[in-house]
C-alpha cells in the first residue's frame, strides 16, 4: 500500500540499512519528514518496504531524495511503484525539471522515468558534515 503517513521511526528502522543513512537519528529523521514537501511509504503487510522523498516549489524544480527499497524487497518492482508513485504525485510531476542524485549503478533504474546524466555543463557541488559522505572524497 503506497500512503503519504509514516512514522519517524519506521524511516530510520530503514535508513539503517543503506550506507548513506545509517547514521541518522530520530530527531532528524522526525524534522526531516516535517519539513518535507512530498513523502511516499510503501508498506508490505504492515511493514515499511519502500520510502521516498521530495522538496519542491511545484513550479520550476523538484528534488527527489531518499528512494529507499528495504534490502527483502528488492528487485520485486517495489522500487518502481515508489518511483511511479513520486515522480506522478501532483507536487512533483508539475515542476519544470525533476532531478535526484544517485549512484552510477542505479542509472539505469532512474533513467525509466526520465532521468539523464545529460544535464549540460552542470556539475554537482556538496558541502557536508556528514560522516558517510566525507569517506567518499578523501
Amino acid at each position: 500500500m503506497i500512503t503519504h503517513e509514516v512514522s519517524a521511526e519506521e524511516v530510520l528502522g530503514l535508513f539503517k540499512s543503506a550506507w548513506w543513512a545509517a547514521s541518522r537519528d530520530l530527531s532528524g529523521v522526525r524534522a526531516m519528514l516535517e519539513r518535507s514537501d512530498v513523502v511516499v511509504a510503501l508498506h508490505v503487510d504492515g511493514e515499511l518496504a519502500g520510502f521516498a522523498r521530495a522538496l519542491t516549489d511545484e513550479v520550476y524544480l523538484a528534488i527527489i531524495l531518499d528512494v529507499i527499497v528495504a534490502p527483502a524487497y528488492r528487485g520485486t518492482g517495489l522500487g518502481a511503484a515508489l518511483m511511479d508513485a513520486i515522480v506522478n504525485h501532483p507536487k512533483v510531476s508539475g515542476a519544470r525539471s525533476i532531478e535526484l542524485v544517485c549512484q552510477p549503478d542505479l542509472m539505469p533504474f532512474y533513467r525509466r522515468w526520465g532521468f539523464t546524466d545529460r544535464v549540460g555543463h552542470s556539475r554537482l557541488m556538496r558541502r557536508t558534515t556528514d560522516p558517510a559522505l566525507l569517506a567518499l572524497h578523501p
